[in-house]
């Protein structure tokens, strides 16, 4: 018994050796590095999440895990070519190898995940659909909006969402439609629609550009989950890794206290935990094809989670969301990482 126990040791011993060797380069991670370039899809303009800036600089939440990214595998976090897409255009941008990955306000959903051909990473925001309208019509909650005109993008959950809602709570409404969050934006402030329908973050940033922001409100209602995440094609696992990966880093980070400011200077912590996600031990980047300072790299370059939040999207911010369910598991979140280990 004895020596069976320790043949089947050996062997399983020596099957986790073997998995745990440095990979290779997939065909994603190959294709980034012969051009030493990222491409990145993102949005035509979401603030908080992706808007260019005066020197057509893109910045928000999405933008900095898109550098994050480009900072785990290419060592830069500026080695990006920005492709904005619209709701209708993203998918098959990402399908046909347009773009190497989609981190554009994405919501995860069953059908997108399965019949596309793609791969949602980590849920980077947890966000649902609300509306935006004016003070001046009084009206308190969403079952209200009787009769109303009701702004919102095609190809997006939020039209999707809004007609099912509508359905349910017997409210009949005017949908106007348009390509483009843009396109929404100007038309809602041109008075075109009574109302405007999309993700309660990207309303409050809207709300924060508009000339008199105090003018308009948004309803308490909230009619939908929308879960954003990178997303990636079907079909390379190790890509689908590094993506989600350097997601779980930016998390870590924040967890272990490790910050943008601070990133050198934890390289010399007796921390086992900081000491692994850093590359100062073990082969965690290299099991991606990686460097071991892929970590070390995508947080130098963007900061941890937390920074990436206030800075976008957090009371630092025009848009001054709170952190909500987009705090850590430890102070009542939702967000947790996996172990780098």
């Amino acid at each position: 018994m004895r020596s069976l126990f320790g043949v089947a040791l050996a062997a399983t011993l020596g099957a986790g050796m073997a998995w745990a060797q440095p990979q290779s380069s997939g065909p994603t991670l190959t294709a980034v590095k012969q051009r030493d370039i990222l491409v990145c899809g993102t949005s035509t303009g979401a603030a908080g999440f992706s808007t260019p800036d005066s020197r057509g600089e893109y910045r928000g939440l999405d933008s900095d895990l898109c550098r994050a990214t480009a900072a785990a595998v290419l060592g830069d976090p500026a080695k990006i070519r920005w492709v904005p897409l619209t709701s209708t255009a993203r998918l098959p941008a990402l399908q046909s190898g347009q773009v190497d990955v989609l981190i554009r306000t994405t919501t995860w959903t069953q059908v997108r995940d399965t019949a596309n051909g793609l791969n949602f990473t980590a849920v980077s925001f947890y966000d649902g659909q609300g509306f935006l309208l004016r003070k001046s019509l009084g009206l308190a909650r969403a079952t209200d909006l009787q009769g109303a005109s009701i702004c919102v993008t095609a190809g997006s959950t939020n039209e999707l969402n809004l007609a099912d809602w509508a359905r349910i709570n017997k409210v009949d409404y005017r949908p106007v439609v348009f390509e483009q969050n843009d396109e929404a934006r100007r038309s809602y402030l041109a008075g075109r629609c009574d109302a405007y329908s999309t993700d309660a973050s990207q309303l409050a940033g809207l709300r924060s550009s508009f000339p008199s922001p105090e003018e308009h409100v948004i309803l308490p209602d909230i009619i939908s989950k929308e879960p954003h995440a990178p997303v990636v094609r079907h079909g390379d696992d190790q890509w689908f890794d590094i993506v989600r990966w350097t997601f779980f880093a930016l998390l870590t980070a924040e967890e272990l206290g490790i910050t943008q400011a601070n990133v050198e200077a934890q390289r010399a912590s007796p921390n086992p935990e900081v000491r692994r996600l850093l590359g100062l031990t073990g082969d965690h980047g290299p099991l991606m094809g990686l460097d071991r300072a892929w970590a070390y790299n995508a947080i130098k370059a963007v900061g941890n989670y937390g920074e990436i939040f206030e800075r976008n999207l957090g009371m630092g911010s025009a848009v001054k969301l709170p952190r909500g369910l987009n705090d850590l598991w430890s102070r009542g979140g939702l967000m947790y990482a996996p172990p780098v280990r």
